[in-house]
């Protein structure tokens, strides 16, 4: 496959698809772990940067192919190939980024995007032009097809885990692979044959020299590299007089732990039924026991047991019930008061989680995420200054520790 390749430049592409996966993914999986960042911009970096990787491992694969002296790249097709490229994975992104996605959707997006990548690839082989002309062989195009939308999916996978570290880094390297092995492989499927015995693979157009060409495609290495190396640059959050936490403390974590020591809540304990909300003055109600949501035939009455989480939404809330978000007509700070402070806490601004369905708590910067389990696992970011109170609501914290 890799006969009369040019081994460094081989190795080169398969890196630049490694960066460029690792890149987009993680810029994408910040997307719900980063309340505070725009989604539109952080969903059009991570097609950018996917866009751009997969362009350029595309282009530099095709430097390191041994193809006619006399060729050289028609601008419009190759031009079109990258616009081709970035469509579709915006598109795919968006797909999968609004709500929660079904499967039927996340294989839909993995089609298009694999489709995607698979033109892309042809439409700038189709770009060449010169005195010869190009055969495919089609069992290796259907097979290229299928690595294609393979890659897809495990690409997609990785944006919907919002894995970070290790992990992803190991999911980039699979993807880059992947994308790597779909345009290898259609390459060994292609065959430059002399113009006599086919048709002329030749067009009128402005064109592009090889040379030209890797200006361009080692400018896009670079823009790859130095995103990658922003990306690992760690965001700066705001101090808080919260003292420091061990590392060693946070890991997975029972749900239940520590609840069995808590005073069950008596009907005539006046701490339910008022508690301060925020301020002198405002206490807070009985808690309930449903939730009402939004759905196509009205409004709903949902059991707080079916509820992982409450994200502000402007005026109103989305609960997450474990499968999807609905929307709420409360405001996070009305939430706060009905729910009871028993089974929820505020971990961040805009955030309250149900802590019975915690299932994983681990570090995140200078703050937290917390996973909450369901038919579709989420995570939740807890600010710096919750870290203290939400290990110790789920037990994580000593009480000897707790008195001092």
């Amino acid at each position: 496959m890799f006969a009369g390749h040019d081994p460094f430049l081989v190795a080169l592409s398969v890196a630049v698809a490694i960066l460029g996966g690792y890149t987009g993914f993680g810029i994408a999986g910040r997307i719900r772990t980063a309340p505070r960042a725009n989604p539109r911009l952080l969903l059009t970096g991570a097609a950018a940067f996917l866009a751009i990787g997969i362009w350029t491992m595309h282009f530099v694969g095709m430097l390191a192919a041994p193809i006619p002296t006399d060729a050289s790249y028609l601008v419009l097709p190759t031009v079109i190939s990258f616009l081709l490229c970035a469509l579709v994975v915006g598109i795919s992104l968006f797909f999968v980024s609004i709500g929660t996605p079904s499967r039927i959707r996340v294989g839909a997006s993995a089609l298009l995007l694999g489709l995607g990548i698979a033109s892309m690839h042809y439409v700038g082989i189709h770009g060449l032009s010169g005195n010869f002309a190009i055969e495919h062989d089609y069992a290796m195009l259907v097979l290229s097809l299928v690595i294609a939308v393979a890659a897809a999916y495990g690409g997609l996978k990785i944006y919907l885990a919002r894995q970070s570290g290790l992990l992803l880094a190991l999911s980039a390297m699979a993807f880059g692979i992947a994308v790597s092995g779909m345009h290898y492989t259609a390459m060994y499927g292609m065959h430059f044959v002399p113009a006599a015995t086919g048709h002329q693979h030749e067009f009128g157009g402005l064109v592009a020299s090889p040379q030209l060409l890797s200006l361009v495609v080692a400018l896009l290495c670079f823009v790859i590299a130095a995103g990658f190396l922003l990306f690992l640059v760690p965001e700066q959050r705001q101090r808080s007089a919260t003292p420091d936490y061990d590392e060693a403390d946070i890991g997975t974590v029972d749900p239940l732990a520590g609840l069995e020591d808590r005073p069950s809540p008596r009907a005539d304990q006046p701490a339910l039924r008022a508690q301060p909300l925020g301020g002198i003055g405002q206490p807070r109600t009985m808690p309930v026991s449903r939730v009402p949501v939004s759905s196509a035939d009205g409004t709903l009455l949902i059991d707080i047991s079916e509820i992982r989480s409450i994200r502000a939404d402007a005026h109103y809330t989305l609960i997450h019930d474990g499968q999807r978000e609905r929307m709420c007509p409360w405001s996070i700070s009305e939430a706060e008061a009905r729910l009871d402070p028993a089974l929820f806490t505020r971990v961040h601004r805009s955030h309250i989680i149900a802590l019975p369905h915690v299932s994983f708590l681990r570090k995140e910067g200078d703050g937290a995420i917390i996973e909450l389990d369901g038919a579709v696992p989420h995570v939740v970011p807890v600010s710096r200054a919750k870290i203290a109170e939400v290990k110790a609501r789920l037990g994580l914290v000593r009480r000897a520790a707790m008195r001092q």
